[in-house]
């Protein structure tokens, strides 16, 4: 494959030009199982390249983490060379956490039974804005106290830390719900008209309900938003049932 800009030779179907600074590929979709990982490359919601790379998984517990991130490196060198807009990714949730892990770039889960079809629906939306701040700049509003201490200040950072969320405003806390003993649980609900979720951290009898204010503009969107935020509390096992 040559590239679209200046027609050099690509050392791989995908990768990014080093000659005339141009990618070509705006997204990449990661399609994980425990032993072989198919990386499809998009541009305009076209495949544009498509590589496999495999494993062979370790049956020594003392060998296999180290394995399983040899594996994820190699997944994640395959998107670094193609420096897409946005990494997509579905299947195996023990390599998808090694290949984030691995990666610079924000992760975002979709359907596993075909992440590629997933992606190539969503990307007909218009792009979000991307909001570059600190978790810390997000966080406003009158109430500053979050239940739940350190996992409660984590189910933050991690919704925080979406590139799509401008700002977390916290409420008041309940401490009249029902009491519960599997720790902190965080939940983002149902996006609103105007793509806005709220995120619902349960710390025993105590609940605390969170505005998250989103760039996506509408409630189709911010239910994308709303998957992805369920996603990262799942992977940081945090999400309530």
């Amino acid at each position: 494959m040559d590239c679209r800009q200046c027609g050099t030779p690509l050392d791989r179907p995908g990768d990014f030009c080093l000659t005339c600074r141009t990618p070509n590929a705006d997204a990449v979709v990661l399609d994980l199982a425990r032993d072989r990982a198919t990386v499809t490359c998009l541009y305009d919601g076209e495949v544009v390249a498509q590589r496999a790379v495999t494993t062979h998984p370790e049956d020594d517990p003392e060998q296999e983490p180290r394995e399983l991130r040899n594996f994820a490196g190699l997944v994640a060198d395959e998107v670094h060379r193609k420096r897409p807009e946005e990494v997509y990714a579905g299947g195996d949730r023990d390599v998808l956490d090694a290949v984030r892990r691995e990666l610079h770039y924000s992760l975002y889960r979709v359907a596993d039974d075909d992440p590629v079809e997933a992606v190539r629906a969503r990307q007909g939306d218009a792009p979000l804005e991307v909001v570059d701040k600190s978790v810390g700049e997000k966080i406003g509003g009158s109430h500053s106290t979050l239940i739940g201490d350190r996992a409660g200040r984590r189910a933050i950072q991690t919704v925080g830390g979406h590139p799509h969320v401008k700002k977390i405003i916290p409420g008041p806390i309940d401490a009249g719900g029902s009491g519960s003993r599997s720790g902190v649980r965080a939940k983002a609900t149902r996006a609103d008209a105007n793509g806005n979720v709220r995120l619902l951290l349960r710390d025993g009898s105590s609940v605390q309900e969170n505005r998250v204010v989103t760039t996506a503009g509408d409630r189709e969107m911010g239910e994308h938003v709303r998957d992805d935020l369920n996603d990262a509390l799942r992977d940081a096992e945090l999400q309530e049932n």
